[in-house]
């Protein structure tokens, strides 16, 4: 079976050859011998090509300028499977998760692999085609047969007798404030069927905020608020979809927990996690995404969460006897037994700091930075962990007279690159304008300035428009444009926003491999554990009281930064036997009291 997928939005025929034929139907191997296998769609300015008329070659992948082609032979049984296809040589989906009621749906993969759309099907959004267009569309019976003898074939029937009342938690929160205006309380008392209002707000942390405007919410706190109003609906169907963005440690597992408590209802739970913590926190089975993002996804059979998520990160598909990965993801069981900084050389000095801000006020415990290293920034929402950034960066003063730097000609020449948690582009340009700068700064080597591009996969989407960007892609360009400018320390504000499993890794990696060639100095703050854990040499624990006090600790190496913070927030992580993984214990479990007693919040103990 052959797919052939162009991607409208970098498919450009005017800029390729605006004055001749396009290259990729003058060097097609079968236009050439007379066939119509790509031809120029004049009505919408696109080519389009016909898979029953492609060879295969690949030539007109290798000659489009722009990326916009891609040619993906799979196997034949796959043509029977197709489930979803957004037009004849577009992105196609295989298969179905089959949703179960009384239980959490966990799915995994990369963005642009089809959960979304998965979600669109099973939220009634989209219907399934088979991939079949014009007057061959299935019909609604149709499905429903095809799905006989398993749960979809219930799920469907209801879906078509308007007999189940679907709530979906949309992936990007940040734009509710463009359609939602008012008070938070009176959003959710809307949607507050059984009077739960108080319950809900309290578990969730909402009770300070039901006077706020929606318009003034932070990321965190949006977030808390869309959670709130979809639990709060009751449906029979809770589509949940990236719901652990912008929340810290604690917030997250009090999400997941009211979101597993929908189980006890007996409701049917899909939920799209990137925090493989807390999808393994919260789901009961799961199903992996593979595939070529934007090209085609496949969705594989159910596998126990423990067992999945294993997979998935091993990247070996047994039961289908397919590999989905090069190279497995590989957890250390023990952090590292001594520093590289600890004689390294000191390229930063802050004094204690404070800082008061209303009813805020912020202390910082002074400490040094060496060449090279990343300090992880850890601490709930609200505890000042921007505000330190800002300190750091001088876009604040502090109240008194410590100062950052001893020598105030060595402070005014200190260079500060921030990649902010909200990410906000002025311009409208395109993407290529931004790639530009990072490729012509003359401080970085062609290597380094590769390597952003290649592992930030830029080159893809240099050809859009900024704000057709999605949540993943404006993070991608923002941690590009931070980690290319000339600095002594750089800044990074909750980089994993947004960014899938594989996403995560990779930039975790960039950030090393970056702060380690340019022998400079890095925060990152970051509620990811696990991120957290590839990408920090030493920890920088927030503790105090949310919107009232702050204190940041000097940092301290892994061990003692995690256990501390996780002492905190009375969380423990245990390790998978087989992966080394870290996993949420529950509280009060037997491991979870252990770890306790014996101070291992985190790594194995000895």
């Amino acid at each position: 079976m052959r797919i052939a997928v162009v991607n409208k939005d970098l498919c450009k025929p005017d800029k390729c050859s605006p004055f001749g034929e396009k290259p990729c139907i003058k060097y097609c191997p079968r236009v050439r011998t007379g066939d119509k296998t790509i031809v120029l769609n004049e009505k919408i300015n696109k080519i389009e090509i016909t898979e029953s008329l492609c060879s295969g070659s690949g030539i007109c992948v290798k000659k489009c300028p722009f990326n916009a082609i891609s040619i993906v032979n799979l196997p034949d049984p796959l043509k029977n499977e197709i489930t979803y296809r957004y037009g004849k040589d577009q992105f196609s989906l295989f298969r179905m998760a089959i949703p179960k009621k009384g239980k959490v749906l966990g799915l995994i993969g990369q963005n642009g692999i089809g959960k979304s759309t998965m979600l669109r099907i099973l939220s009634g959004d989209i219907e399934i085609n088979f991939g079949r267009f014009g007057d061959d569309i299935p019909d609604k019976d149709e499905i429903i047969n095809f799905f006989k003898g398993s749960e979809l074939q219930q799920y469907f029937t209801d879906i078509k007798n308007n007999k189940v009342k679907i709530v979906h938690k949309p992936q990007n929160i940040t734009v509710i404030p463009n359609f939602i205006s008012g008070r938070v309380y009176d959003l959710l008392k809307k949607n507050d069927i059984e009077d739960n209002l108080d319950k809900i707000s309290e578990r969730l942390n909402l009770t300070e905020i039901l006077d706020r405007k929606i318009s003034v919410l932070s990321g965190g706190e949006l977030q808390r608020v869309a959670i709130a109003a979809a639990y709060l609906r009751d449906g029979d169907v809770y589509l949940i979809d990236e719901p652990s963005s912008y929340l810290d440690v604690s917030e997250r597992i009090s999400m997941a927990k009211l979101i597993r408590s929908l189980t006890d209802k007996n409701k049917t739970i899909i939920v799209v996690e990137h925090d493989l913590a807390i999808l393994d926190y919260l789901s009961d089975y799961v199903s992996l995404f593979y595939g070529m993002p934007g090209v085609y996804g496949i969705i594989s059979h159910p596998q126990g969460v423990r067992v999945g998520i294993n997979i998935y990160l091993h990247g070996y598909i047994k039961d289908e006897n397919l590999r989905i990965r090069e190279n497995p993801v590989i957890f250390h069981e023990r952090p590292p037994q001594s520093s590289m900084f600890d004689t390294g050389d000191v390229i930063y000095t802050y004094e204690n700091l404070e800082k008061t801000l209303g009813n805020f006020h912020l202390n910082v415990s002074g400490s040094e930075i060496h060449a090279g290293e990343i300090i992880g920034i850890l601490g709930p929402n609200g505890i000042g962990k921007s505000t330190f950034i800002n300190l750091i960066a001088n876009k604040i003063e502090a109240n008194h007279n410590g100062e950052i730097e001893s020598d105030e000609e060595e402070n005014k020449q200190l260079r500060v690159s921030i990649k902010p948690q909200y990410i906000n582009y002025e311009s409208d340009g395109l993407v290529k304008d931004i790639i530009v700068d990072v490729k012509l700064a003359p401080h970085l080597s062609q290597s380094y300035k590769k390597r952003l591009v290649n592992n930030l996969d830029l080159s893809n989407i240099e050809e859009r428009y900024i704000s057709e960007l999605s949540g993943g892609e404006l993070q991608r360009i923002a941690i590009a444009k931070c980690l290319s400018k000339e600095a002594e320390i750089y800044l990074l504000d909750e980089p994993s926003a947004f960014l899938d499993v594989e996403r995560r890794l990779q930039v975790a990696q960039l950030l090393r491999k970056s702060i380690e060639e340019l022998k400079k100095a890095a925060f990152v703050v970051e509620h990811d554990i696990i991120t957290q854990d590839f990408i920090a040499d030493s920890i920088l624990v927030f503790d105090g009281t949310p919107g009232l006090e702050g204190n940041a600790l000097p940092p301290q190496n892994l061990r003692d930064g995690f256990n501390l913070f996780l002492k905190i927030m009375g969380i423990t992580f245990r390790r998978d036997s087989v992966s080394n993984r870290p996993r949420v214990n529950k509280l009060g479990s037997k491991k979870d009291v252990y770890q306790k007693r014996i101070n291992e919040y985190y790594y194995i103990p000895n």
